[in-house]
């Protein structure tokens, strides 16, 4: 009843805001954006100017680049809360100055009360708005967990410190900008429905570029996990917040779900392409296969000699990406319940044949292209940032779908996930991302849903030279393949390898998505007269990247899709 009470009156108070609308004024902006920077030592781009502010503050005071990621992380809890998390997961990929390799899984799992049908109804329907929004679609977070693994691991300042500068921004604010006050804006009613209290994402009047954003109760939560760790945030108080938000709105998470939680160090996936060795995240990340399948189908062809997005060289990508995806769909999901085939969706051999029935002046239809088969054996986030000592660190964290769930823990301050929209909810039906999947990715109790992200770390004569990764749910993978290609392959600078126009084909649908103006009018006739669909869409990632330049200094560079930025020193 005090749940309906509270969403009529403020859907009513939401209603008077056009009253406001015209008359509160924009200031200027009060913190710079860097697009592109250089810098002799260290280097840190985020989604946020004041994350990435953060994250340098710490490699200034000696820290490394773990303990950086961790600051940066905590910080874009606060002031990006669209996919910047402590409610959600995700993965790290680690180098150190010494050669050593990790890979850090900390993606959220299935409550263990899930099942299988549990976003059917009674004829096998998939009910899509119940695995997308609401209380019923959040996992178990994985993100502080993570970042406590990683800093008993690697962190060299106390843990208390990395997290004090985002209770700072919690506690004090910020100002936001124009891009944020239209995502807070659009998301106002689905807030108001989905909340059993007013967050602090909401207001009567409109949000404009400037405004500040206090968030008192997330400043709290956030000082427990500094003072406890991860207990701070598993086990006491706050995890009775968030299984009483569970228990009012009907969900799943229960107190020994949160307790039984913990990260996973898993074996990197490492491989070479060219001259460059790639490490990347394993399973339950698609992203590494799929990079090290993309990049492995297109090697023995010189796609150098095609030129940057001409017709040629767009077909030969977009069909890798089809044929990788295809086995996406069918044989990739959480290794411990599901025997991944790693080494054989992997192998030369494979994917050479895997482009036996490639034509260079035709589309393959994806009817016609299907799993290899064997024996039995939009929104997300990302930073990159390398120190002074030379260590690493490539981290994409999500809450899955923008602003997740758009459930705010009552008393904590904030936003669950909507991951299990990750799971198939049945074989064959696709979830927001458009992506479809079987068996291997179904919902299972304590199971963690497959992922596309592609977190990455290129090493080049044996140090660390390229540090990327990006959001963008199932268009991440294809978003680093493609940045990769136009370094690697295409000779270009980082600032454009970036910033240019992207595409993205994933199987199912038929299609190859381009982002408005990413390809000259001459391809795409080109490309429709071999029989490829082409369909416009929403800008595709944000990709955020670092790269040893010839004179030894490091580049980094911020995706003007965002408000994303970069700093070094």
């Amino acid at each position: 009843m005090k749940i309906r009470l509270f969403r009529s009156i403020a859907l009513s108070l939401v209603l008077l805001s056009g009253y406001w609308q015209g008359h509160a004024q924009i200031v200027p902006f009060p913190y710079e954006i860097k697009k592109e920077v250089t810098g002799d030592s260290a280097m840190v781009v985020s989604a946020h100017p004041l994350a990435t502010k953060t994250g340098l503050e710490i490699l200034r005071k000696g820290g490394n680049a773990v303990d950086a990621a961790i600051a940066v992380q905590f910080a874009l809890a606060v002031v990006y809360p669209q996919a910047g998390n402590i409610g959600g997961g995700g993965f790290m990929i680690y180098r150190g100055s010494d050669g050593t390799t990790a890979a850090l899984d900390f993606r959220e799992k299935a409550p263990a009360a899930a099942t299988e049908t549990m976003y059917q109804d009674s004829l096998g329907n998939v009910i899509q708005a119940k695995s997308r929004l609401g209380i019923f679609a959040a996992g178990v977070p994985g993100t502080v967990d993570g970042m406590w693994e990683a800093h008993k691991k690697y962190g060299s300042l106390p843990w208390g410190e990395l997290v004090t500068p985002a209770i700072e921004l919690a506690n004090k604010g910020f100002q936001i900008t124009e891009r944020e006050a239209k995502q807070l804006n659009a998301e106002r009613f689905t807030f108001v429905r989905q909340c059993s209290i007013m967050p602090a994402f909401v207001k009567m009047e409109d949000w404009v570029a400037g405004d500040w954003l206090i968030q008192k109760e997330l400043g709290m939560t956030l000082g427990r996990i500094a003072g406890y760790g991860r207990d701070g945030f598993y086990t006491g108080a706050m995890a009775g917040l968030i299984t009483n938000e569970m228990k009012k709105r009907g969900g799943l998470i229960s107190s020994a779900d949160l307790s039984n939680y913990h990260s996973v160090w898993r074996e990197p996936l490492i491989f070479r392409y060219k001259d460059a060795e790639i490490i990347s995240m394993p399973m339950p990340s698609s992203g590494g296969v799929l990079l090290r399948q993309m990049l492995g189908m297109i090697a023995s062809y010189p796609i150098a000699s095609y030129g940057f997005h001409s017709a040629a060289a767009v077909h030969l990508m977009a069909e890798a990406e089809r044929r990788a995806y295809a086995d996406r769909a069918v044989h990739m999901g959480d290794p411990d319940f599901w025997d991944v085939p790693v080494q054989q969706l992997t192998d030369s051999a494979y994917l050479a044949g895997r482009m036996a029935n490639f034509r260079p002046d035709s589309a393959t239809a994806s009817a016609g292209v299907q799993a290899g088969k064997f024996k039995e054996s939009d929104e997300t986030t990302h930073f990159s940032i390398v120190d002074a000592m030379g260590n690493a660190v490539s981290v994409t964290t999500t809450l899955n779908d923008s602003y997740g769930s758009r459930v705010v823990v009552a008393g904590a301050g904030f936003i669950l996930n909507n991951e299990m929209d990750d799971f198939s909810a049945k074989p064959g039906a696709p979830n927001l991302y458009g992506a479809v999947g079987g068996k291997a990715n179904a919902v299972a109790p304590m199971k963690r849903p497959l992922s596309s992200m592609t977190p990455t770390i290129v090493v080049r004569n044996g140090k660390p030279w390229l540090v990327v990764g990006t959001p963008g749910g199932t268009k991440i993978p294809t978003s680093v393949f493609q940045v990769m290609v136009n370094v690697l392959d295409f000779g270009m600078p980082l600032t454009d390898a970036v910033q240019t126009g992207r595409f993205h084909h994933q199987w199912s649908p038929d299609k190859i998505f381009m982002e408005d103006g990413a390809l000259p009018e001459d391809t795409i006739s080109r490309l429709q007269a071999m029989g490829h669909i082409l369909e416009g869409c929403d800008p595709i990632g944000r990709v955020e990247a670092i790269i040893r330049l010839e004179n030894g200094r490091w580049q980094g560079v911020a995706d003007s899709r965002g408000d994303d930025a970069a700093d070094g020193y």
